[in-house]
């Protein structure tokens, strides 16, 4: 069959045709939609490289240069589109390399299939070259795994594999196929998989909580609703706004469920948790009726649990039925996907204004502004601030740019300053925190929306961590933006030695490289901003640029991110400073 007619091919329920293993997987990832793959070639998935050869027609395959870097694209690739992201490498330490991005996607709901060659069945335990069990070490973080030993299994778990990722809650799988299964033939067809037996993605909602839930939010004086990032991964942002604007309850949001509706809605009160806003941590604690919607009460959002919205009815809408009363404990549960649920309770909310109680967000914001943003965002200091260039990212944006953040002080200031007007365009490592995971992310997400800005935005800690990346945009000219806020330490880390350990700034001095000498060498734009003056225009530049640009913005060394909850304290007990 040659290029151009395999290039008409969907291989989805097509007549039985007699081909290897290899070019199974191939077709198979075709019939998905998988149209771009990130990757790392080498002997064990060797024959599966062979046949991408010949179907480069259909699949771009993306060379990152390291596959924690391919695992962490195709995370960006999925959060920003909501398709299934597709990595791939070979076994041993191909393998392994993929951990952290399986473990950093499973604990974020991100929808990912990897693919790892491995040694030839026969084989299997012999401790051969390049053999790791990846099966064994990868169960505690995937959705499901399996491993592929003979060629006729190909197209049945791949179809699987996919279906279990993107349904009900997301989540990454990994397929892990021997060398023989890949050489073996088989009489190839393809079906998708439309269901599992004993496995229930979405749950049904019941009728019963949706009015018990209803009741108490038309009764409440002092609601708030707290949502994560199952409003987006449910693709339910209408119903959402739909019924935070009939019921007038004020809204907040977890760093995973930013962006579901605009920053600047009136009923948008603000980020929870411990870097999160003034207003809705302290009212957490002062609601009647808590609604918490497609999050997970991470400890990063409680702060100290028994402590947390004690006085408060709480109605949890989750699709993942292990999360209800695993952290705290609910009065009605409502089981389902959010946007069948929302959808279904609107009609049984009244319409209503909170106005005395919305008041004391607002009392509570502008106690926050003075004490911490005004600071922030117009210094007096003489030193350039993270909140200034978020500012500045603002302006020239106009809050349509996807923002994708590594881990630190930056994403916090990140979190809290970026303005968006569309969904999906906070990308970020939450529950995780995997350091690197932004340049190879905002890689992904330019990939997958190419019409859309994408500007990284990353400590030069995490930066250095897949700095090697900047060897894939060279390769494949994505067009990201790189924003890296030096202040040559290990900002958060640096901020906890400095409030609970005395300023003893263990291992957190960064001695670091000419940034902006490295990026030339990989024939990108670059510029080096240290002064005030110099920021608007250099922002500009950038983000005018049809091409990846990286900018340094050289920032204070020993600015703090507040408000903060310490650890182990309660979301009443956040500090201004």
């Amino acid at each position: 069959m040659d290029v151009q007619t395999k290039s008409k091919q969907s291989y989805l329920n097509q007549p039985t045709e007699r081909i290897s293993g290899a070019e199974a997987v191939i077709r198979c990832l075709i019939a998905e939609g998988a149209d771009t793959i990130y990757g790392y070639p080498g002997g064990a998935i060797m024959p599966v490289y062979d046949e991408l050869f010949k179907y480069q027609d259909q699949i771009h395959h993306v060379l990152t240069r390291h596959e924690q870097g391919a695992t962490h694209a195709a995370q960006g690739f999925a959060r920003i589109s909501g398709r299934v992201g597709v990595a791939i490498a070979t076994s041993g330490p191909g393998a392994t390399n993929l951990i952290t991005g399986i473990a950093d996607a499973q604990i974020d709901s991100t929808p990912m299939v990897c693919i790892t060659g491995q040694v030839p069945s026969h084989l299997l335990g012999s401790d051969a070259f390049q053999e790791t069990d990846i099966v064994g070490i990868s169960t505690p973080v995937t959705k499901w795994n399996h491993q592929i030993t003979t060629a006729e299994e190909i197209p049945e778990v791949i179809a699987k594999a996919f279906y279990i990722a993107r349904s009900g809650r997301p989540g990454p799988v990994l397929i892990d196929i021997t060398k023989d299964a890949q050489f073996g033939e088989l009489d190839f067809t393809y079906k998708k998989c439309e269901g599992i037996r004993s496995y229930n993605p979405i749950p049904k909602v019941n009728p019963v909580q949706l009015s018990a839930a209803a009741e108490l939010i038309n009764n409440a004086k002092k609601p708030l609703i707290v949502w994560g990032q199952g409003v987006i991964l449910g693709e339910a942002e209408e119903e959402f706004k739909a019924v935070v604007e009939k019921s007038g309850v004020p809204a907040a949001w977890t760093i995973m469920g930013v962006s579901a509706i605009p920053t600047s809605h009136p009923l948008n009160v603000g980020m929870v948790g411990m870097h999160g806003n003034y207003g809705p941590n302290i009212l957490t604690n002062e609601c009647d009726v808590l609604i918490a919607i497609g999050m997970r009460f991470d400890d990063r959002v409680t702060g100290k649990l028994s402590d947390y919205a004690t006085q408060a009815k709480v109605i949890h809408f989750e699709i993942d039925p292990a999360e209800v009363d695993k952290n705290v404990k609910t009065d009605v549960a409502v089981l389902g996907n959010a946007k069948e649920s929302l959808a279904q309770i609107l009609p049984l909310l009244n319409k209503n204004t909170h106005t005395e109680w919305l008041k004391k967000f607002e009392e509570l914001s502008k106690i926050e502004f003075e004490k911490v943003i005004k600071n922030d965002l117009h210094p007096t200091k003489e030193g350039l601030t993270m909140g200034e260039v978020l500012k500045e990212i603002n302006a020239q944006s106009k809050g349509e740019a996807a923002i994708v953040s590594d881990v630190g002080q930056h994403q916090m200031i990140a979190c809290r300053y970026a303005e968006f007007n569309t969904s999906r365009g906070n990308i970020t490592s939450g529950g995780l925190g995997t350091m690197g995971f932004a340049l190879p992310a905002a890689i992904g997400a330019k990939m997958a929306t190419p019409e859309r800005e994408v500007v990284a935005v990353i400590g030069d800690g995490g930066y250095q961590m897949t700095i090697q990346e900047l060897g894939t945009i060279f390769q494949t000219k994505a067009a990201v933006k790189i924003v890296v806020l030096n202040n040559d330490f290990l900002g958060m880390v640096r901020q906890w030695q400095q409030l609970f350990f005395d300023r003893r700034y263990a291992s957190t001095v960064m001695t670091n490289p000419d940034f902006v000498t490295i990026a030339k060498g990989y024939q990108l734009e670059a510029k080096r901003v240290t002064k005030r003056e110099e920021l608007a225009a250099a922002v500009e530049e950038m983000m005018t640029s049809k091409e990846a640009y990286f900018l340094e913005v050289c920032v204070e060394k020993e600015d703090n991110v507040f408000p903060m909850i310490p650890s182990g304290a309660s979301v009443s007990e956040i500090r201004l400073e």
